[in-house]
């Protein structure tokens, strides 16, 4: 089909606003899928997707639709995740489109990841259609949703489109709208016919080798043709192309504009980059076309495996799942209590979440987490810089300047009632609010500039259940900024156990060290002689706790008599103690480092 029909979108939203519901009905409205094919949530390949009811990764899909002017138009559809810590999914989907679909929800409304996607939208100069769902619930307000499009978005409200995806009300208007507003993709950019085609995803499959997600900017490429990734170099030869029907269906050819898949003899998952431009092995293109930027990891924390036999699994596990997530990064470590594993980095602690739950399903591996983490930057005296993601790494207190923490602009959506309870909650996370900005009558847009640290673990949950559910929120990587930080080490019977040391701010390093020795009681089985548990910052004992020894009843067998023979014995029995607990060694569980580094929050 030519470039001048072909039209490639996506859609963005706000997690749980319908954009996968959407999706399902374009593609029945398009007969893309037969009945018989027809079941909720298509896209959503993945169980874990169906079950959280969440998009983890973008899935593109090629539809033919005939218009209402009676031309047949190809449609690239691209449905993209919502939840915050998937905005690089989102991204990369929005670099290979000219438009988008912007999805709110008639009950919601304009929610803290609508306007983060707008912005990511408005980065890549693409045609935003607005249109508004659900308008078949009772509690849908379209008019004030119109007015929040218009003040918060400035998108004028006439370019909306009502629509309800379940019922399946407008969805002929959306794609008319979509066929009209999306520009076709242009060529004029490019001197030259050379193959340019831009990888914005790709996956690993076990029988076939890589399958590399392309978007054809300009150029064609067939089965047979040599081509050239740019960022390592190295050639290969295409085995077969084809297009997303929503199944891997294959084409003799991709044209510009197509958007489709490629399998190449690229056997490791390494040789390719995603953002990376494929051209031809005999006319190469002269510039690669302008990538997407590296994603950085903001959440780091060690992966272990539960039986120490299991790291190569684990190592070749891990590998397999980088080439379907380009975000996540891994290398080896070792632990003195947990063997050796991985300094894993993540987005954002629901895609932690879903990378353990990945390699516990799709590979069947056990595994163990440390506690999340983020990167420091710390100076030392000698005015070195070094960034530590690892306690463990972290220079001796005394050659330390300074250590900086990240920092990140969170922008929290909240009802009015809830404003007090919240600027609590920022000031508790040791954060800074920075702007109030009335929405309308009900809502507030609260900006506040937070340690990342502070708002890993419970920060999203405290919020969602202050407000009752109706808060979102957003946040983006700010700055670095001195903090008084320190480490603090947990010892058992004076032996330090480095899987349970963190970096805390002082004021909170107390508590974090009750806490932390009060579970550590619960979970270390009794031994024969009293096991002290100590939460220590640079030799100072901050909190405690002690494992009472298990006794045997030595005076159990004196009926009356003497009172000096009981206490001899008890004598005996205390020297044997004191002598035990000189060359006893406290063998911790593997379980109990479960408990510990999974419950802990």
């Amino acid at each position: 089909m030519s470039i001048e029909r072909t039209r490639n979108f996506s859609i963005i939203a706000h997690i749980d606003h319908g954009k996968t519901t959407l999706s399902d009905r374009l593609l029945e409205a398009t007969k893309t899928i037969t009945q018989r094919e027809q079941q909720d949530q298509l896209l959503d390949s993945m169980d874990l997707e169906r079950e959280r009811g969440i998009t983890i990764k973008s899935h593109p899909v090629c539809m033919e639709y005939i218009a209402k002017d009676g031309v047949s138009y190809q449609l690239n559809l691209l449905d993209t995740p919502g939840h915050v810590d998937f905005s690089y999914e989102v991204s990369r989907s929005l670099a290979a489109c000219e438009g988008a679909l912007l999805l709110i929800d008639a009950a919601q409304g304009v929610e803290a990841q609508t306007v983060a996607n707008i912005h990511l939208a408005n980065e890549q100069n693409l045609k935003v259609i607005p249109v508004i769902n659900k308008i078949d619930l009772p509690s849908a307000d379209v008019p004030a949703v119109l007015k929040q499009l218009e003040d918060i978005l400035q998108i004028p409200a006439e370019e909306a489109i009502q629509a309800s995806a379940k019922e399946g009300i407008g969805i002929e208007e959306i794609l008319e709208a979509v066929v009209e507003h999306v520009p076709a993709p242009s060529t004029e950019d490019f001197e030259d016919e050379s193959l340019r085609a831009s990888v914005f995803d790709s996956v690993f499959d076990t029988y076939r080798g890589v399958v590399s997600y392309v978007r054809m900017v300009t150029g064609t490429m067939k089965r047979g043709d040599g081509i050239k990734m740019m960022s390592t170099g190295k050639n290969y030869e295409i085995k077969e192309c084809g297009v997303f029907t929503p199944k891997q269906t294959k084409r003799e050819t991709l044209n510009a504009g197509d958007v489709g898949y490629l399998i190449a003899n690229v056997k490791s998952s390494n040789d390719v980059k995603i953002g990376d431009t494929i051209t031809e092995t005999i006319r190469p293109a002269k510039d690669p076309l302008p990538g997407f930027k590296e994603i950085q990891p903001m959440v780091f924390s060690g992966i272990y495996p539960v039986t120490t036999d299991d790291f190569e699994q684990l190592k070749l596990a891990m590998g397999k799942l980088q080439i379907n997530d380009a975000a996540f990064t891994f290398q080896a470590e070792s632990s003195a209590a947990l063997g050796f594993g991985f300094r894993c980095g993540f987005l954002g602690l629901l895609h932690m979440e879903i990378v353990q739950e990945r390699l516990r399903r799709e590979f069947d591996m056990d595994v163990i987490s440390t506690y999340p983490g983020v990167v420091y930057k710390v100076t030392k005296t000698d005015g070195e810089m070094v960034e530590v993601d690892n306690p463990s790494f972290l220079p001796e207190q005394q050659i330390i300047e300074t250590i900086e923490e990240p920092m990140v602009r969170a922008f929290v959506m909240t009802p009015n009632d809830y404003i007090g309870e919240l600027m609590k909650l920022i000031a508790d996370k040791r954060g800074e609010l920075v702007n109030t900005e009335t929405l309308d009558g009900t809502r507030v847009l609260l900006t506040a500039l937070l340690p990342l640290n502070e708002i890993l673990v419970d920060f999203n949950d405290k919020l969602k259940s202050m407000t009752r559910g109706y808060g979102s929120m957003d946040y983006e990587h700010a700055e670095y900024r001195a903090a008084n930080l320190v480490k603090m080490d947990m010892m058992i019977s004076g032996e330090p156990v480095d899987a349970f040391s963190v970096i805390v701010h002082r004021d909170k390093a107390e508590a974090r060290g009750r806490h932390l020795a009060k579970k550590l009681k619960e979970v270390i089985p009794q031994q024969l002689f009293v096991v002290a548990i100590q939460a220590v910052i640079g030799g100072k004992i901050i909190a405690r706790e002690s494992i009472s020894a298990m006794r045997k009843n030595v005076t159990a067998k004196c009926y009356g008599g003497d009172i000096s023979r009981k206490r001899k014995l008890l004598e005996k029995q205390k020297e044997g103690k004191k002598r035990m607990k000189a060359v006893g060694k406290v063998n911790i569980p593997q379980d109990a480092f479960i408990k510990v580094l999974k419950t802990d929050s």
